[in-house]
């Protein structure tokens, strides 16, 4: 009797166990080494908690990623997927230009539209990224916002370059939205750039109310930068799109980059141009799978 007592309660405990997870189908995907979570949540119904994603994002724990992507149906007439992108702190954020790409590539795939060039609805606004037949991604991303209220930044007024002040030393940088916040500062030397110290101090700086990607940009001509990003609620990542345009895009706004610029971060080139003030920016590089699996997640 003690033995199947026992044995009852394992029985039950497992099945309690078992009631409490629930088993997510993911796709591990990277663009110039800035990797990502994807989840179908367009064929089946996916709710993420800031916890799960912590769980997923974790290297040690989970499966591992600066992102996490969750592909969804439309909600707004026009688009043919809703996007929504996750840090790996858990918060949901605006825009993700690398991801983008990867989201493109993943609907083709996964046989969810036979489009090569998609409409997609992100909280940062409207995206069209396109897939050419070489496999490279081409998206066009938001048109940059300028005005401090609308990145949100706190400024009397619009400026190409902005001072700030972290533990009373100054700091210079340009500032814009690319349907998220971030901040452009030029280095002389990238390699020796205060990523991983001044980043973070940047990243919650009081005058962005949700806090900023930092950008540490070194000018090797007109037509050539070298980029590290420190990203809000990740920290540095091999490779970033949105900070890639946000940089070509200060740069243009200072009279120091052409049109067309080749973008080398440490995972990867990404080539960006934008045509001047109110038009989108246009990303474009590689995007690929990894590998595929499925993970358990509690369910809350």
């Amino acid at each position: 009797m003690v033995v199947r007592a026992v044995h009852y309660c394992r029985l039950s405990r497992d099945k309690q166990e078992a009631a409490d997870e629930v088993k997510i189908p993911f796709t591990k995907m990277e663009g110039t080494g800035n990797d990502f979570v994807v989840i179908d949540g367009y064929t089946r119904s996916v709710a993420l908690t800031a916890r799960q994603v912590r769980y997923l994002a974790d290297r040690h724990f989970g499966v591992g990623c600066d992102q996490v992507l969750l592909v969804e149906p439309p909600d707004q007439e026009g688009a043919d997927f809703r996007y929504r992108i996750f840090n790996a702190d858990g918060g949901e954020v605006e825009q993700c230009g690398n991801g983008a790409r990867c989201f493109v590539r993943f609907v083709r795939e996964r046989g969810l539209t036979q489009k090569n060039e998609i409409v997609v609805d992100t909280l940062g606004g409207r995206i069209r990224p396109c897939l050419s037949s070489d496999g490279e991604v081409t998206v066009e991303m938001s048109v940059p916002r300028f005005e401090p209220s609308e990145i949100p930044f706190v400024a009397e007024r619009r400026a190409l370059v902005y001072d700030l002040e972290v533990d009373g030393a100054p700091i210079r940088a340009g500032v814009v939205s690319m349907g998220n916040p971030h901040m452009v500062q030029a280095v002389a030397d990238i390699d020796q750039a205060p990523v991983t110290t001044l980043g973070p101090r940047l990243e919650h700086h009081p005058r962005f109310p949700r806090r900023v990607n930092v950008g540490f940009m070194q000018i090797v001509d007109r037509t050539n930068i070298r980029l590290r990003v420190w990203e809000r609620g990740v920290g540095e990542t091999l490779g970033c799109g949105s900070g890639a345009c946000a940089a070509v895009v200060v740069g243009r706004q200072q009279g120091v980059l052409d049109e067309a610029v080749a973008v080398r971060l440490p995972g990867g080139t990404l080539s960006v141009t934008w045509a001047g003030e109110g038009k989108p920016v246009w990303l474009a590089g590689p995007a690929r799978n990894v590998f595929e699996g499925n993970i358990e997640l509690e369910a809350s």
